[in-house]
């Protein structure tokens, strides 16, 4: 309570709302779901569109018309016991605040680059909001960035503005020299800084009298940064057809969301996942967002978190529901989650079948990129199969094709396309920011082609192979490395597994995995242990597919966003540089 209070107090919240502007009245007043959220069709492209009028503002009307439930807008926790409860009409109110301290106090205008670098603190929704009311471009980015990775981001996108906590300003002050279009700098943080604006007394002396722009929904709204497993991270542009998507009845039809749902998504601020799980997806629904500060992952807290508040929904990557099965805990029953779903990377049948059985709920698949968001997933409700990534979500036309954009068969391993001619759906990147080569390269035919591998059954359902870039031929066999890491998964020697190919003098390239042990296999025999993990591959799938090579490292190389960077593993095995 005195966190709560502390925060009321600094952002000296005026319930009155004298500078609260309404959406207009064409778009405020559309038929109404049952939920009383605004509605589109999954193919409708209106011309006018803005994420804070449409969606933030209207739950604010409704809360005053006492239509909406009590429950917060954003309810944020950490370990210390602190606690931020803010409504939507709250939410208002503040981000009216940050939006005139973006465009007043640092004079940024709409279609300026605001670089975006926080951790899971209540600012991080002020400043995305506050973007989006204005027109400013904002570009999250992780905080495990270190100096250089913030010189690319900030000199790449040309971004006037950064903000960030007084842990990267060094780093920022470091590379600032060489950033000429860098003007402001905003601190998030309890302590002053020579050369930073102080973002929360800005805010709080910032008048609430702000009108949102008027954005077209093919204007430009954000820029995300590709993972970089293959080069350098590239700008995938959204407009904010991103954030209208979430609207589409498809695309509620994932998650389910209502009004009295509390959900969690435990994604890093700096991927794309964060702003559709922390902020469009659950507002779309007039839903609660909860958010734990988390600095450090650790399990244990998160098990806890789930049995002393009432979180109804969870999203994380598969890694998290994995680590929270590992933890010796007698009972994960949740006392009120409901629905969880996963994404980002391989999940095991049998991870999904134990998740089930300890904590009673289903965990639905869902797959999506930088460029696309979430494009395919097994809906709420919708039959599981397990290692299965689901079905299209519309508008998305996704089929698998050849290299040339041709429609392969069911069955059939191709890359994962989504329909951009004759028109491109709503919701898809727009482009790769100044650079139009890249953009040129991912067209294939009458598609975007994601660079991802996978097939299609007779239902529908996609099944992930791996990135293109990373498939193996070996002796003529194709080997998606996903199928062999999740194989070495299922063994208990194994931590973590990178499956690349390597030369062979004989068979021109072979399988090799790179093998991370849990910490009691350190001390067995190598050669006995290699043989008992190509052993277990063999009886676990098919045969060709088993490393021929295996090495054993303390560590995997990964990019700043967590995923395994095989591309230097795979220069490594060849000798490039």
């Amino acid at each position: 309570m005195q966190r709560l209070m502390k925060f009321r107090v600094l952002w000296g919240i005026h319930m009155s709302f004298p500078g609260f502007h309404h959406a207009p009245q064409h778009l405020r007043c559309r038929s109404l779901s049952g939920a009383g959220t605004l509605r589109w069709n999954d193919y409708d492209r209106p011309e006018e569109f803005n994420f804070a009028s449409d969606v933030l503002d209207h739950w604010t009307q409704m809360e005053k018309e006492g239509k909406r439930s009590p429950n917060p807008a954003l309810w944020w926790v950490n370990d210390q016991g602190d606690e931020v409860k803010w409504s939507f009409r709250e939410m208002t109110d503040l981000t009216c605040r940050t939006a005139n301290v973006l465009t007043q106090t640092c004079g940024l205008q709409t279609g300026d680059r605001l670089a975006l670098i926080l951790p899971r603190v209540p600012e991080w929704w002020l400043v995305c909001v506050g973007c989006i009311r204005t027109g400013i471009i904002f570009m999250p980015g992780t905080t495990q960035m270190k100096a250089k990775d913030i010189l690319y981001r900030l000199q790449v996108s040309g971004a006037k503005a950064i903000v960030t906590t007084d842990t990267l300003a060094p780093e920022v002050e470091s590379v600032a020299p060489e950033c000429p279009s860098l003007k402001t700098k905003l601190l998030v943080s309890d302590h002053s800084r020579e050369g930073w604006l102080d973002f929360r007394s800005l805010v709080k002396s910032a008048s609430p009298d702000h009108i949102c722009i008027k954005s077209k929904t093919l204007d430009p709204m954000a820029i995300f940064f590709t993972s970089g497993t293959t080069g350098f991270p590239k700008m995938a542009k959204h407009s904010h057809g991103f954030a209208l998507r979430s609207y589409f009845p498809a695309c509620r039809k994932l998650l389910q969301l209502k009004m009295s749902d509390v959900f969690w998504c435990l994604s890093d601020t700096g991927w794309i996942l964060a702003a559709l799980g922390s902020l469009l997806e659950p507002w779309t629904a007039g839903s609660t967002v909860f958010a734990h500060h988390l600095p450090q992952f650790d399990p244990k807290v998160i098990i806890e978190t789930f049995f002393k508040y009432p979180i109804t929904q969870c999203l994380a990557a598969p890694s998290v529901y994995r680590m929270i099965l590992q933890q010796n805990y007698t009972s994960l029953r949740f006392p009120t989650l409901e629905h969880c779903c996963t994404g980002g990377e391989a999940l095991l049948p049998e991870e999904q079948e134990q998740w089930k059985r300890q904590t009673g709920v289903l965990l639905y698949q869902a797959y999506g990129q930088s460029e696309a968001g979430i494009s395919c997933g097994t809906l709420r409700g919708m039959k599981i199969k397990p290692g299965s990534m689901g079905k299209a979500i519309p508008p998305f036309d996704i089929q698998i094709i050849d290299d040339k954009g041709n429609i392969q068969p069911p069955n059939t391993e191709g890359n994962i396309g989504i329909r951009i001619k004759p028109t491109r759906p709503i919701g898809l990147f727009m482009y790769y920011e100044n650079n139009p080569e890249k953009t040129a390269e991912v067209e294939c035919g009458d598609f975007y082609n994601t660079g991802d591998r996978a097939t299609i059954d007779e239902e529908g359902y996609f099944w992930f192979l791996g990135r293109s870039d990373d498939v193996i031929n070996a002796s003529g066999y194709r080997v998606g490395p996903a199928e062999v890491e999740n194989a070495l998964a299922e063994h208990p020697a194994v931590a973590e597994s990178a499956v690349v190919s390597s030369p062979d003098p004989v068979r021109g390239e072979v399988v090799k995995a790179f093998i991370v042990l849990n910490p009691e296999f350190s001390s067995r025999d190598p050669g006995e242990l290699t043989k008992e993990l190509q052993q277990h591959v063999k009886s676990v799938t098919a045969p060709y597919k088993y490393p021929r090579k295996v090495e054993f490292v303390s560590e995997l190389p990964k990019t700043i966003t967590g995923k395994i960077k095989r591309s230097e593993l795979r220069k490594k095995e060849f000798g490039q540089k």
